[in-house]
């Protein structure tokens, strides 16, 4: 299996960058539907190895090697795009931020039916990443969500506001969240995160 090109964050000025000999400009797939800016993907023969990706303006500057299939590229700019969304929002919510969050999902996703008394962080749920206690109209999210892609956040919300209208999980619950067109892809990203915590720490080297 051929290694994966190293991924390169933003916020870096890098020291030389190749010329580049393609570019496309295509929309966001993360930002489908959300109105959000295009992503343009810039092609350089001379990069090899790396990716990287910048905000420039109103879109989202990707940059690959050449030689990358088209399949390789769309993997890449859903990786580097989750890379920016995740730095960018390492800005921790406030609770009162939250709160405002999870109304506005509310009035967007639940046509303002979920209508909770409280939204805050919480250091004691390691287990799940967010919960709900209906009676008193309370949610709780957990701190490890915290500098995680927005759209992972707001899916945690959206499922405890669902939980305020629909306790289980039967097929009511489900069909409030199929509005959200980030569901299933929220749902694999914290699929990863808990299948990478179940891997094995390797120990380090000698000498290291």
């Amino acid at each position: 299996m051929p290694a994966d090109p190293s991924a390169h964050g933003s916020g870096e000025t890098p020291l030389r960058r190749a010329p580049d000999t393609s570019r496309r400009t295509a929309p966001s797939p993360a930002a489908q539907g959300t109105g959000t800016s295009a992503v343009e993907v810039r092609r350089s023969s001379r990069r090899r190895r790396t990716v990287s990706a910048y905000r420039e303006g109103d879109r989202t500057v990707v940059l690959i090697p050449a030689r990358m299939s088209e399949a390789e590229e769309r993997r890449w700019v859903t990786v580097m795009l989750d890379k920016l969304a995740a730095q960018e929002s390492k800005r921790i919510l406030g609770d009162g931020e939250l709160a405002a969050r999870a109304g506005r999902l509310s009035g967007q996703y639940l046509e303002g039916r979920a209508r909770p008394a409280s939204v805050r962080w919480v250091t004691n749920q390691n287990t799940r990443w967010g919960s709900c206690t209906p009676a008193e109209g309370s949610i709780r999210l957990s701190h490890r969500l915290q500098g995680m892609p927005e759209y992972v956040i707001d899916y945690v919300l959206l499922h405890e506001l669902a939980h305020l209208l629909v306790p289980g999980h039967g097929p009511r619950f489900w069909r409030l969240l199929e509005c959200y067109p980030r569901t299933e892809r929220a749902r694999g990203y914290l699929e990863g995160v808990v299948a990478a915590d179940r891997l094995p720490h390797l120990p380090a080297a000698r000498g290291e």
